[in-house]
């Protein structure tokens, strides 16, 4: 019944029950033990569902924190939304750290619909939903893995999402488990993964391509993030983070550099204040890499699809 509020408790539990496979290496040789487990390990793998009225799904990964991912995801998001007038959804899949509230300028909690669906919270015509919606705002996670698959399976499957042409996955940093988790139970269409310059975010970057790589999701291209810092005062241009890292990783990888997104305060301080630049300064040079970074996933998308 639509009114009503859905919220989690820290202290919610869940029950798992394991596969387990066992095989028995002395009734077989060593080749056949081997084949074995591949078709016990197929059979035990979850089967990719689409996800109730969305298109295609782009998830927006990094390998390490702290590279700007998630305001990567948003504001390219809004530009697939404002620019390229696409029907659009943001799922924050980091159940431990959720930043989306805070970008997307949200508090609250979801409202259920007439089938028991959580209704995502809109800002800016784009609806969002995340964990920080369902656990007070200053409430540590303190959960397992299995809980957190939990969580993950509810963000993806008990949300009334509408029509979308595009739903924005924010992930969490590194490789784990959310990321296997929404790679083995969803398609995606292709993954953005955002990194500075910097060699050792490029590390954790590379990591994060062939981790998609190998689970079979297309990795759209890289996107450089703090490419550039210019002087306000003077107009001087540095390269904090080094120069042309991510372009020349995209060229290791074979995927192509999406865009360049520069070391700018208009966006450090309109994303605090949950007004993204995109919105907030459309016309800023700022504002018009996240544009460039947004046609680029399309084209890349419809390439794929062709």
């Amino acid at each position: 019944m639509a009114g009503r509020h859905y919220k989690i408790s820290i202290e919610e539990t869940l029950i798992w029950s394991p596969l387990c496979f066992c095989f028995s290496q002395r009734s077989m040789d060593s080749k056949a033990l081997q084949e074995r487990q591949k078709q016990q390990m197929a059979k035990g793998l979850p089967r990719q569902k689409p996800i109730t009225g969305v298109k295609q799904v782009i998830v927006v990964a990094s390998g390490k924190g702290g590279v700007g991912k998630s305001t990567t995801a948003e504001s390219f998001l809004l530009s697939l939304f404002l620019s390229q007038l696409k029907s659009v959804g943001l799922l924050d899949a980091d159940v431990y750290g959720p930043s989306i509230p805070k970008l997307m300028n949200l508090k609250g909690n979801p409202e259920l619909n007439d089938d028991n669906l959580m209704i995502p919270l809109i800002n800016y015509g784009v609806p969002c939903m995340s964990m920080g919606f369902l656990v007070d705002d200053v409430a540590p996670i303190v959960w397992r893995g299995l809980m957190v698959m939990s969580a993950i399976e509810k963000l993806l499957r008990q949300v009334d999402w509408g029509s979308l042409d595009y739903l924005v996955v924010d992930m969490p940093p590194g490789t784990g488990d959310v990321q296997l988790s929404i790679s083995q139970n969803i398609p995606v269409a292709g993954a953005v993964i955002v990194s500075t310059p910097q060699d050792i975010a490029l590390l954790d970057a590379r990591r994060g391509a062939e981790m998609f790589k190998k689970v079979n999701v297309p990795v759209l291209g890289l996107v450089q993030n703090m490419s550039v810092f210019q002087c306000p005062n003077c107009n001087h241009q540095t390269h904090i983070f080094g120069s042309d890292g991510a372009r020349q990783l995209a060229d290791t990888l074979g995927v192509k550099l999406l865009g360049d997104v520069p070391l700018h305060l208009n966006i450090r301080e309109m994303s605090d204040r949950g007004k993204p630049v995109v919105v907030s300064s459309p016309d800023s040079p700022e504002a018009e890499a996240y544009r460039k970074v947004a046609s680029a996933v399309v084209q890349r998308l419809e390439e794929l699809n062709t």
